[in-house]
């Protein structure tokens, strides 16, 4: 018997509306949990800045939309900086919304790695549930995460238990992973090809080292991403041969898709604790083997040796090497853990499972 539907609000990221590119993987991971959930018959509403787009396939899902100046993103914050809120910003707003209609509804699910919601959790009326997306880069957020996981911890959840390790809880954590429709992403056999890297351009996701690595190759290395620091991207490229770098931007997702399937190899060169690794998915599930540092979400996903290499982390002459044997990865291999461990199908499942084990509210106090 098919369980009861459940009646979910989905508020997105206050960093930059869904389609521009600025909220990074949380776009695609809360585009791609909509159309999961959706299938599955659940009734969603989404709160996101004004300009969001959702997939067309998800029929049914209705969005509302706030107004309001973006917030910053913890990402680039210092360990003991405040928590802010822009004059006019749109976070205070998209929870005004979500938790108006959170009312009627079974769960509120929280996409904002922002301090805000988690500090809402233990004292609103909507049971409020968090899939936090960032590893720990603030103490004002290591500690409310603490706060919560003390309260009631089945209100929490993670892309990869490295992710979790950055947490203080009182439990083992709950790990939902990711996961897309492979439909999207089309299998590609050829061995052949360039290399590339995708993320956002900025100073934590280690361009400089792919960049070094594919110049000591001789070779060329695509750059798919929203370029956040012009600075650090005119940097990088000034450290290698002219032409080494073919910058492509942030494009539409089915080109995007596209043009990775048609790589020898991504790299990945994360110099934090990556949560997951959105893009890391991505490329296996074009049968791309992936060479990776072997930190956070990376490289808990990556079966070295079977779905690419990892390599001791910022080790540039290992990354280098490792390229050298991009060949002794069966592409097939890629793609079947793709299909196993990170579908739209499973990822939607998980987080329905977590959702509906934790509905009930726990009577709890605020450490």
């Amino acid at each position: 018997m098919m369980p009861i539907a459940l009646n979910l609000v989905l508020v997105s990221t206050p960093i930059g509306h869904l389609g521009s590119g600025r909220g990074g993987g949380v776009e695609l991971t809360l585009c791609s949990l909509v159309e999961g959930l959706n299938a599955m018959g659940n009734q969603l509403t989404v709160v996101a800045p004004e300009g969001s787009v959702l997939p067309a396939v998800a029929s049914g899902v209705e969005i509302k939309h706030v107004s309001g100046v973006d917030q910053p993103s913890w990402q680039h914050a210092g360990d003991k900086d405040p928590a802010v809120i822009p004059f006019n910003g749109v976070l205070p707003r998209l929870w005004e919304e979500a938790l108006e209609l959170g009312k009627s509804a079974d769960a509120v699910l929280n996409f904002s790695y922002d301090w805000l919601p988690l500090w809402l959790t233990p004292r609103v009326e909507p049971s409020v549930f968090h899939l936090i997306s960032m590893g720990g880069v603030a103490a004002i957020m290591n500690d409310l995460i603490a706060d919560v996981a003390s309260w009631d911890q089945r209100r929490l959840s993670f892309h990869t238990f490295r992710q979790a390790s950055d947490f203080s809880l009182v439990q083992p954590p709950t790990v939902v992973g990711n996961g897309f429709d492979l439909a999207n992403y089309e299998f590609q056999r050829t061995n052949e090809g360039p290399l590339g890297w995708a993320g956002r351009v900025a100073p934590e996701k280690g361009l400089e080292d792919a960049v070094a690595a594919a110049a000591a190759l001789g070779d060329q290395l695509i750059v798919w991403g929203l370029i956040e620091d012009p600075g650090y991207a005119s940097e990088v490229e000034s450290t290698v041969p002219s032409g080494t770098i073919d910058w492509r931007g942030f494009l539409p997702n089915e080109k995007y898709r596209r043009e990775l399937s048609q790589c020898r190899a991504l790299l990945n060169t994360p110099k934090w604790n990556e949560a997951y690794g959105n893009v890391v998915v991505e490329a296996l599930a074009c049968g791309v083997p992936v060479v990776a540092f072997d930190r956070g979400g990376p490289g808990e996903i990556i079966d070295s040796g079977v779905t690419g290499w990892l390599v001791p982390p910022d080790d540039v002459g290992a990354l280098t090497a490792a390229c050298t044997r991009i060949s002794q990865i069966k592409r097939l291999d890629c793609r079947r853990w793709a299909e196993e461990w990170a579908s739209q199908e499973v990822f939607a499942k998980r987080v329905d499972a977590w959702i509906r084990s934790g509905i009930n509210s726990l009577d709890g106090t605020i450490s």
